[in-house]
């Protein structure tokens, strides 16, 4: 009877053990594009940095999981999502009501603005329709940014592009009159020695809620609402335990938060 006894106590705490490094093994598998400096970049040997990457390792640490990474091209991102080639996108995508209708996501976890940037002796002087008329405009397509230079500058040709480094390289090189994208990655492209024959011209305005959203959230699997929840609680936690601050003061000298919503 007490041997029997003790196989039993043994198999439970076996079983108990079992679950416990079940439960802190779980994994969120986390997709991002890797080629949107400075919040996702694919290093040369292969790592994914970023402040984007920085941010899920946070995220992934409060919630207890432990975090992997996919890199993954921009246009197939949402259909890699709902494949379930991961769990969550955490690739500075904006929230909008066209992206809502295939994704649920979480509270914004960051919110800048468009800009233009232009050779630096471009003859151009302002950002609006009539400034840019006749002008070859480069964006990242399916971005927010494309959609807003699409819908503005019709008079303009907008010539899209795969990522932020291509459009980028065409401006430099003469080949494009204008690019427009974030503020911060068109800074990061300018402080950088490829950047150096360009310009900000100046932020487009207004900018639409209803093209650019509320910000930058993390996207997920339509109806999955614990995890939006879990990810809720936690960006709610590293902006008020002053995680957040550290990851933002290492890449930003400006809060990139943006106004509380």
């Amino acid at each position: 009877m007490r041997i029997a006894l003790r196989i039993a106590l043994a198999a439970s705490a076996a079983l108990l053990t079992l679950g416990v490094a079940q439960a802190q093994e779980k994994t969120l598998r986390i997709g991002t594009e890797g080629a949107y400096p400075p919040f996702n970049n694919l290093t040369a040997d292969g790592q994914l940095v970023g402040f984007d990457i920085d941010i899920a390792k946070a995220l992934c640490d409060e919630m207890k999981v432990k975090c992997t990474f996919v890199a993954q091209d921009w246009d197939g991102i949402i259909p890699a999502l709902q494949a379930g080639k991961f769990d969550a996108i955490v690739a500075s995508m904006s929230i909008t009501p066209e992206r809502q209708e295939k994704v649920d996501f979480s509270h914004k976890y960051y919110n800048t603005p468009s800009a233009i940037a232009v050779p630096k002796d471009s003859p151009l002087k302002g950002v609006t329709k009539e400034d840019l008329a006749g002008k070859n405009i480069g964006v990242a397509t399916t971005t927010t940014h494309f959609n807003y230079a699409s819908k503005t500058y019709t008079d303009s040709t907008i010539k899209g592009y795969p990522s932020s480094p291509e459009e980028q390289a065409d401006l430099a090189n003469g080949r494009l009159d204008a690019i427009e994208d974030d503020i911060v990655v068109l800074q990061q492209f300018l402080d950088s020695p490829e950047g150096a024959c360009c310009k900000i011209l100046g932020q487009p305005s207004p900018q639409p809620v209803e093209i650019f959203g509320p910000g930058a959230g993390i996207a997920v699997r339509k109806g999955d609402t614990d995890l939006v929840n879990k990810l809720n609680s936690a960006i709610d936690a590293i902006r008020a335990n002053g995680k957040y601050k550290e990851i933002n003061d290492k890449y930003f000298k400006f809060d990139v938060y943006g106004a509380e919503s």
